[in-house]
């Protein structure tokens, strides 16, 4: 945490910097550890730079028709089959012992609503689709803008074990092949 505090306070004194990422990585590790005054600084920083921060989106194609999710996307057509196939899939992904890593969840939500925010990231809903409209033992594929988190990691390789299914994120750093409860990435990303 030490480390990361010194590395970002010489980041930001770069003037031209316009990355949102060390940005962004400073104010969870804030988040994190409580310090909200911290947080509100990075986030002043972040304005009086005109740094803004990209939106997570996961977007996917089936028959020819792409279909982009956000996370707590709640406006596609599909949306009550899409939630009921989270709904059954976290049960089972429960069972399976899945404990949901929360600090990849907003830090300003109390445990139960960061839980249930992390079932609905943009890659979850685009899976959910993809296995309600698309042949059972068919592959997926799943294109993200930024990298998963720590979670949905997790999750997508309990999701391939439970559904029997291999499923492939890009997200911004590699190509994750899920099969069998297992990583192409050997769980580094």
């Amino acid at each position: 945490e030490e480390l990361a505090k010194k590395a970002a306070d010489k980041l930001f004194e770069m003037d031209e910097l316009r990355d949102a990422a060390p940005y962004v990585s400073m104010s969870n590790i804030y988040a994190a550890a409580g310090q909200w005054d911290n947080v509100g600084k990075v986030k002043k920083a972040m304005k009086d730079r005109g740094v803004k921060k990209v939106p997570a989106y996961s977007w996917v194609e089936i028959k020819h028709k792409i279909h982009v999710f956000t996370a707590n996307d709640n406006t596609h057509p599909q949306m009550k089959e899409i939630m009921r196939k989270i709904k059954m899939l976290t049960k089972r992904m429960e069972e399976e012992g899945y404990k949901p890593d929360t600090s990849c969840a907003l830090h300003n939500l109390d445990e139960d609503m960061k839980i249930e925010s992390l079932k609905y990231h943009s890659e979850r809903l685009a899976i959910a689709l993809s296995l309600i409209s698309t042949p059972e033992g068919s592959p997926i594929l799943v294109m993200k803008n930024l990298r998963a988190c720590m979670d949905c990691h997790a999750a997508i390789k309990l999701i391939s074990k439970i559904v029997g299914r291999e499923i492939t994120v890009r997200d911004s750093s590699r190509f994750h092949h899920f099969k069998d409860g297992l990583c192409s990435c050997g769980d580094y990303w």
